[in-house]
């Protein structure tokens, strides 16, 4: 089992600089809209390219770090009813969701997304819009973002399996609610607001 959290850290480790350089394109994709909209209302200029760039650097964030969501317990859990069954129970919904549902989902998904690729590659597909980008590299993401995830998936049954084991602490054990998240930032915004007393 040190092997494989061993082989789960590197997964962790290269999952969590993937996600951290590609979260940087949400940067560009606001600099990009906000200067063709300027140049639209300045210059009545239009672009279909710069259209379908802020697309692709939406999907690239949102598919490429997907994985890095996975990581961190980001994703969607109905916290009403998971913040109230013991922890082992929790541990293995967690195993059972990862392993008979989020594994076969990305394998099934990169089997129908490679020829799905492939296809638009051989043809150079275009935009079929004017002047608007190939699609072929767009339609890559999604092969890619799934393999990806495909790997955090497994780095997460490692894990969920070493927790099982008392290898690792529960990570369930000091998550907060989504209440009590809301709570937590509604504090914080309160005393961002205040104003200091002298």
């Amino acid at each position: 089992m040190q092997s494989l959290l061993k082989l789960s850290r590197a997964i962790d480790a290269f999952t969590t600089l993937v996600g951290r350089w590609v979260s940087w394109l949400i940067v560009l994709a606001v600099i990009i809209s906000a200067t063709n909209a300027i140049i639209r209302k300045v210059f009545d200029v239009s672009s279909n390219a710069y259209l379908e760039l802020q697309w692709v650097l939406f999907s690239v964030v949102f598919l490429l770090c997907s994985p890095w969501t996975l990581l961190n317990g980001e994703h969607i859990k109905i916290d009403i009813i998971n913040h109230t069954l013991p922890l082992k129970v929790r541990s293995w919904i967690d195993m059972i969701g990862h392993v008979l549902f989020l594994v076969p989902f990305c394998i099934i998904l990169i089997w129908t997304s490679v020829p799905f690729f492939l296809v638009s590659f051989h043809q150079n597909e275009q935009s079929f819009s004017a002047g608007g980008l190939p699609q072929w590299p767009a339609k890559s993401l999604i092969m890619i973002g799934l393999a990806l995830l495909l790997v955090q998936a497994v780095s997460e049954i490692i894990k969920r399996a070493a927790v099982m084991q008392g290898l690792l602490p529960d990570p369930n054990a000091h998550a907060l609610s989504a209440h009590e998240i809301a709570e937590l930032e509604a504090l914080k915004l309160a005393q961002a607001i205040t104003p200091d007393k002298p």
